[in-house]
């Protein structure tokens, strides 16, 4: 682990216990995170992206299992930590975004002691020192009349303010990480623009990595420093951004970019959609899960796994793939 990683997760699988029973959500997952570095993940539904940074921080509910792997932050591999151990660094030197903040804030407390709870539990302020600093940080994030607001609850806010005080209590104790899982789930457009421009904006200024989790492939182009491409619980393709746009090497990033409709598609148009189905993660097929809906597949796809290996133009750039490029 170099001086400048942050994050090192290494050959991460999940499963959980359900009526169907053991269900892997992700398999042998490897990737690292540099300090300031944006990372963002991308995949459709159910491809893992949601479980691999709920798994950072231990947040898998009691039929999660974390079967093997190392997550390593700081030097510090966080599945081995206590349970007051992990507690100490949520909210702290890792925090997180979660997708609907209606869900996520608390009803019935106000806006005030919510981005002041943390304060006050890490870093030992008292309650009047706690919502100096969270007027501050509301200020910070454009919460209009901030001081006024502190006792507002979170119904008094639209979606949109109540995402920037999910920002603003991210940032409460200055951690080293956030993680924003599809932090604009559920805005308009306009709104989802802003939000994302505050995080990258901030996020940027504090030299705080980020690990953005989105289906979203025009935020990443934004915002991204480098992608992590997912499909049935794997990570399939990983480079930098520019890199990846330019010169995709997996046929699943090369279907979600063509699913993307540009301003200058031609009416009436149909949209390009990826054939069939996301694999059943209760019921794995035995090769590459993308090979039922992939035109390149060949019979050592549906045998055997694909390893993300590096392609030749770029070592940098990695993909999971025995048939990609032709």
């Amino acid at each position: 682990m170099s001086s400048d990683t942050l994050l090192d997760i290494e050959h991460l699988s999940v499963s959980f216990r359900t009526d169907r029973g053991k269900v892997r959500a992700v398999s042998d997952l490897s990737l690292s995170l540099k300090r300031g570095e944006t990372l963002a993940i991308v995949g459709e539904s159910g491809s893992g992206k949601s479980v691999t940074a709920l798994s950072i921080l231990r947040l898998l509910g009691d039929n999660g299992v974390i079967d093997h792997g190392r997550v390593v932050f700081e030097g510090q591999n966080l599945l081995s930590l206590g349970t007051d151990e992990i507690r100490r660094i949520r909210g702290d030197r890792i925090a997180m975004i979660f997708q609907e903040p209606m869900s996520s804030l608390n009803p019935v407390l106000t806006i005030g002691k919510q981005v002041a709870e943390p304060i006050c539990l890490h870093r030992d302020k008292n309650w009047d020192e706690a919502f100096e600093i969270a007027v501050e940080l509301l200020t910070k994030v454009a919460i209009p009349d901030a001081k006024e607001r502190l006792n507002d609850y979170p119904h008094h806010f639209s979606g949109g303010m109540r995402q920037r005080v999910m920002i603003a209590m991210a940032l409460a104790c200055e951690p080293r990480l956030i993680i924003a899982d599809e932090p604009t789930t559920a805005l308009d457009v306009t709104v989802q623009a802003q939000i994302l421009a505050l995080l990258n904006e901030l996020t940027e200024e504090s030299q705080t990595a980020l690990i953005l989790i989105t289906h979203d492939l025009g935020v990443v182009a934004r915002y991204a420093d480098r992608v992590a491409v997912m499909y049935g619980g794997r990570i399939v393709e990983t480079a930098d951004a520019k890199d990846l746009y330019a010169n995709p090497q997996h046929p699943y990033t090369v279907g979600l970019m063509a699913s993307i409709p540009g301003i200058e598609g031609v009416a009436g148009a149909r949209l390009i959609t990826i054939d069939g189905q996301p694999p059943d993660l209760a019921d794995l097929p035995s090769g590459c899960a993308f090979a039922t809906r992939c035109q390149h597949a060949h019979d050592a796809c549906r045998t055997s796994i694909p390893a993300l290996d590096p392609v030749e133009q770029n070592p940098s750039h990695r993909s999971a793939c025995f048939g990609y490029p032709l």
